[in-house]
């Protein structure tokens, strides 16, 4: 479904990230996976080797924050691959912290990496995709997005911003070819996830009522779709993957 295709996924170690790299380079992709030290970097992209020594994937490590840095970077990777046809913007933190504890340096780290680039990397990405004739971003968003979250009000505030970056620039880029979309995981097994007790664990797949928590593929799999050409109609949308779960 991406044959050919040249794709950056940020947040690409680990968990949806890692699953999104994978699932791209079954479908042809080349990529280019961002994280957030040089050891997860390596680590993924040994897993990724034991599984296919023929992967075309090359690991980087830049500072997401940093526009002069991301600047560099993609110059990079245009002039490696002579291309740029999606961008997965998945780097992010979360947080449970109640208001009353909520330390500002923390409402802006999570500000930074869940917004500030995402901008960063779309901008720069865009560049690239409007000189070409085309491209795909892509966004992760979440479940709280929609719903909030009872603690913690950075990482929705966070996600509610992804909506509004996705939705304009899906109005800003279309003239351009640039199709801007963004998924909305619900409760997903990542390492987080996969961690808590199953007194914690139950409560909430009572509330998905397709009674399970998703696996990292399944929301690798709407970003597949979102990247290819089958969604070559599609702009601007919020597809949520979450089983319908209730707030």
């Amino acid at each position: 479904m991406l044959k050919g295709k040249v794709a950056v996924v940020t947040g690409g170690t680990r968990g949806i990230g890692f699953a999104t790299v994978k699932t791209y380079l079954d479908n042809g992709a080349k990529v280019v996976l961002f994280g957030s030290r040089q050891e997860t970097v390596d680590k993924a992209l040994k897993e990724l080797m034991e599984e296919n020594k023929d992967y075309p994937v090359k690991g980087m490590h830049p500072d997401l924050t940093n526009e002069e840095e991301i600047k560099k970077v993609f110059a990079e990777i245009k002039e490696e691959f002579g291309s740029l046809d999606i961008l997965v913007n998945n780097a992010g933190i979360s947080a449970r912290d109640s208001l009353y504890d909520y330390k500002l340096s923390d409402f802006e780290k999570i500000m930074d990496l869940n917004v500030v680039a995402a901008f960063n990397c779309s901008k720069e990405a865009a560049k690239i995709m409007k000189e070409q004739g085309g491209g795909v971003i892509l966004n992760t968003s979440s479940m709280v997005s929609i719903y909030g979250q009872s603690a913690g009000s950075g990482y929705p505030a966070s996600k509610f911003a992804i909506n509004g970056l996705t939705k304009s620039l899906a109005r800003e880029l279309g003239r351009d070819n640039i199709r801007v979309n963004a998924v909305a995981p619900g409760v997903t097994k990542t390492d987080m996830v996969a961690a808590l007790p199953d007194e914690m664990i139950k409560p909430l797949i009572a509330t998905i009522p397709l009674g399970r928590v998703g696996e990292p593929e399944d929301i690798a799999n709407a970003l597949l779709f979102l990247a290819s050409d089958m969604a070559s109609y599609v702009t601007g949308a919020i597809l949520s993957v979450d089983g319908a779960a209730m707030s």
